[in-house]
């Protein structure tokens, strides 16, 4: 699992090493760490792109404080490979110890004014590598003054096809290491090397679509550290923790899924949620609503068991509901009623919403995109808006689940879940492809199925450190892995339906 923490939490375990420590240099060591890590990645990288590192150019954008001695003291060890070196020192002063280093070694150092900011901007954008070191994990808000004009033209000259690699020193500049905000102009990174443990801003959005590939350098640091503010579950977690039938299993004791979804303006969701669930592994589907929709469901998966009964008489161990209910749909709207008041764990499309009570609970798992989270935090009276909630995520999800009591996951590039006790995964697997009609009804089928599958194993989850107030959250985690893994399958690298999404799933779910 990858854990994630905040710019705060991370110098504070620095201080805190380097205060239980007899020898006044540790600081030092952490920083020469951190350096040597950068420059070997900026060398593997190139190789990666075939290119010799020797007799490449490396501008170093560098700030004054920590961040810009890293950055100066891994473009020392670079110069000493034989590549060219040019600092462009963005506040007029750097760290002094980092900046004699990068002298000795024989660098480059200019000092960045409002007047030789084209010039600065036109050599960095025809450098091999960009090292932008400006500002590291203890700053807030955006790049100013020179800083941020030279930002803004080489980001101009950066949009070319054909243009050198871009590398962050432990974050990229303007991104907030504590929840992922970034104020422009903000460098997207091809790469980011970040030091001792990966920092929250760099796994939520909008930060991580400046991040790139994140680096992980460890430095000293890691044994210090506190409980982890984000959490990622990676490929081999997700594989220990996916459901899988013993000898004697059968259909009830796989879980049985309740499916309140579709109505006649918006059929097709509940045929593609039936789908999701099915391909993910539940014993059996029961699916109740219109007896239309229901033909069509029978159609497409025979295997599911249809009525029209009332979800108050129907046993199931999870339920999923909401996917393409309209307002007029008062049927199945008293349905979503009824399955919510059974307090099983259950699975909530936005459809749902007009139907549930204002105060939720953990089990129950919203499943919003940005603009549907901004209606629901608005009827609250949060007043965010769309764009508010796509600028701050993190917060955003947090702020969700602490208004309703439920369990919150934010569908987008980077998928967030956030618990109400303030637990948070994040997700990333998926590709721009599934932004597609459908893929929403897909995953929350994913999730229904696990839930009924998952719901009541306590035990499993807490042998994997993800305690009873946090595995709702864990199993929506898992969901949004095995919904992005089955997108990348079913697209490699094109256009993909939310039927293809369903199809891949099995093949997720066997492993590699």
């Amino acid at each position: 699992m990858i854990s994630a923490y905040t710019g705060t939490q991370i110098r504070a375990a620095e201080n805190r090493l380097i205060d239980a420590s007899l020898d006044s240099g540790v600081g030092a060591v952490l920083m020469r760490r951190a350096a040597y890590g950068l420059a070997n990645t900026v060398i593997r990288e190139l190789r990666n792109r075939g290119q010799r590192p020797y007799g490449s150019s490396v501008t170093v954008l560098a700030g004054k404080g920590n961040n810009g001695g890293d950055g100066l003291f891994a473009a020392a060890l670079l110069a000493g490979r034989g590549m060219r070196t040019t600092a462009v020192l963005t506040a007029g002063e750097a760290h002094e110890a980092a900046l004699a280093a990068f002298r000795g070694a024989g660098g480059r150092a200019v000092t960045l004014t409002a007047d030789n900011v084209p010039e600065l901007a036109a050599a960095a954008a025809g450098a091999d590598v960009v090292i932008d070191a400006v500002l590291g994990t203890g700053a807030r808000g955006a790049l100013r003054g020179p800083a941020a004009a030279l930002a803004e033209q080489l980001l101009d000259r950066l949009r070319q096809p054909r243009r050198g690699l871009v590398v962050a020193c432990d974050i990229p500049s303007g991104v907030d290491a504590d929840s992922g905000e970034a104020h422009a102009p903000v460098l997207p990174a091809d790469v980011t090397v970040t030091f001792g443990a990966a920092k929250t801003g760099l796994l939520a959005d909008p930060g991580a679509d400046f991040a790139g590939r994140v680096q992980l350098i460890p430095i000293g640091i890691e044994g210090t550290l506190p409980q982890a503010d984000l959490r990622r579950l990676d490929p081999a977690e997700l594989v220990r923790l996916l459901p899988h039938p013993a000898r004697r299993s059968h259909k009830y004791s796989r879980g049985v899924l309740g499916v309140v979804a579709g109505s006649r303006r918006y059929p097709g969701a509940a045929v593609l949620a039936c789908k999701g669930a099915l391909a993910s592994g539940v014993g059996m589907v029961r699916y109740l609503g219109p007896p239309d929709v229901a033909d069509l469901v029978r159609q497409a998966c025979p295997e599911v068991v249809c009525g029209t009964e009332s979800a108050a008489d129907t046993h199931v161990q999870a339920w999923l509901v909401g996917p393409g209910i309209d307002e007029g749909a008062d049927e199945q709207l008293q349905r979503v009623r009824e399955a919510a008041a059974t307090g099983l764990p259950t699975v909530a499309d936005a459809g749902a919403l007009p139907a549930l009570p204002r105060r939720l609970a953990p089990h129950l798992i919203l499943t919003p995109h940005a603009g549907e989270l901004a209606a629901l935090l608005e009827s609250y009276g949060d007043s965010r808006g769309r764009a508010g909630v796509e600028a701050a995520t993190l917060a955003a999800a947090r702020r969700g689940a602490g208004l309703t009591g439920a369990t919150v996951l934010l569908k987008g590039a980077t998928t967030l879940v956030a618990a109400p006790s303030g637990a948070v995964f994040s997700q990333a697997e998926a590709t721009p492809w599934l932004a597609t009609a459908g893929s929403g009804d897909v995953l929350a089928g994913v999730l229904g199925s696990l839930l009924a599958q998952l719901g009541g194993n306590d035990g499993m989850f807490s042998d994997h450190g993800i305690g009873p107030a946090e595995r709702w959250a864990a199993i929506a985690a898992m969901a949004a892995s095995v919904h992005g893994l089955a997108g990348r399958r079913a697209s490699a690298g094109g256009p993909l339906t939310a039927t293809d999404i369903a199809h891949a799933v099995p093949e997720v779910l066997r492993g590699p």
